[in-house]
């Protein structure tokens, strides 16, 4: 008789966790920190209006552009291969960063928690900063 009452509770326990589980993987409070409202990493990407007023930032530009838009800062076509979107940035392009001047910055949505927007060989790239993944990348092709 005890042996089945030790089953009962032992049944009703992992039911309940198990139920206490899935409540939280609905409800966002399942693995990782804990995002922030508003869209995650994976679901970011610059929509067409972002890139109409990147491009139109570069253009007002004129030959007056920041480190890593330059002409001289163009990527050799080894690293350009390895810039890729939900790829982690090796130590070669790490030393290519640079942050995006604040007039741009403006004009861009705000980035998930923990990216920000970063000016590499010509292009502009979201990157995770802890893990350096890259989450968008907007290619100049004016």
């Amino acid at each position: 008789m005890k042996s089945t009452k030790w089953i009962a509770v032992c049944a009703a326990v992992v039911l309940g966790l198990a139920s206490a589980t899935a409540f939280a993987k609905e409800h966002g409070q399942g693995h990782g920190k804990g995002k922030q409202k508003g869209q995650s990493e994976m679901e970011f990407r610059y929509s067409d209006h972002d890139r109409e007023s990147i491009r139109g930032w570069y253009r007002g530009r004129g030959s007056n552009l920041p480190r890593g838009l330059a002409k001289r800062d163009e990527l050799p076509p080894g690293l350009e291969q390895q810039l890729v979107v939900r790829g982690t940035l090796p130590p070669g392009l790490r030393k290519k960063m640079y942050r995006c001047p604040r007039d741009l910055v403006r004009l861009l949505p705000p980035p998930p928690p923990d990216c920000r927007h970063f000016l590499i060989g010509g292009h502009i790239v979201l990157v995770n900063r802890y893990t350096y993944m890259v989450v968008d990348i907007f290619h100049f092709e004016l």
